[in-house]
């Protein structure tokens, strides 16, 4: 039986990483399609896949780069990435104690991947979950950028395509399970809510480092000695 059963999940995981690659190579192309409209050298799409992975920080870089501005581009990459850092405290455990596999781990980080990783629960199996989307994203990503930029331009925008909502898609449906406990619930809605309402009026990249508010919702006041407990 629990054969079958790693092999049904293992066939689930394959499918949903085939799915979230080919989204992911349409993105990547587009990405390297629109660095080379931008008349950048295409030594730097490729450079920025492999050394930076970052989606959404390369397209904000791309367009700050073109607007002559390297310096900005490079702060609002570290900003828009931030979030990784929570979601290295998260997963962290999934890469073992072995510092190689920290550091390459670290690289491939996504929003993607930690929602994968953080779907598991056995320790074994986050591990091969983290590994195998980690580079099935790499891979596919770079694939997809060096895609764009032999088109050059061909592939338009993904806003324009509707590409942009496949990750956040993917991602929700990831998550639901976890939605399950209310404490949890509680946390990603407060979130949620405080990263809608700042997104008018805050850069990019900010709204969702603001939405971290939320787990202000697990700080409970202690009850002092002798209060007694509300009667329900």
């Amino acid at each position: 039986m629990r054969t079958v059963q790693r092999t049904d999940a293992d066939r689930a995981l394959l499918r949903d990483a085939v799915t979230i690659a080919a989204a992911m190579v349409a993105v990547g192309a587009s990405f390297g399609a629109i660095a080379i409209a931008y008349g950048l050298p295409a030594w730097v799409p490729f450079l920025m896949s492999t050394v930076v992975f970052a989606g959404g920080s390369q397209f904000l870089a791309v367009g700050l780069l073109a607007a002559g501005n390297p310096l900005a581009a490079v702060f609002a990459g570290l900003l828009l990435n931030a979030r990784h850092l929570p979601f290295g405290l998260a997963v962290g455990d999934a890469l073992g104690s072995r510092l190689r596999d920290k550091v390459i781990g670290s690289h491939v980080l996504t929003d993607e991947v930690a929602a994968f990783t953080l779907a598991e629960a056995d320790p074994a199996r986050r591990r091969r979950v983290y590994l195998i989307i980690g580079a099935t994203l790499f891979t596919s990503w770079n694939i997809g950028t060096a895609v764009g930029v032999l088109l050059g331009g061909a592939t338009g925008d993904p806003d324009a395509l509707g590409l942009d909502a496949a990750f956040p898609a993917a991602l929700i449906a990831l998550i639901m399970p976890s939605l399950r406990d209310r404490t949890t619930r509680t946390v990603a809605l407060t979130g949620a809510a405080v990263a809608v309402l700042l997104t008018p009026v805050l850069p990019a990249g900010l709204p969702v480092l603001c939405a971290l508010v939320g787990l202000l919702t697990l700080v409970r006041p202690r009850r002092r000695a002798g209060t007694p407990e509300p009667s329900c």
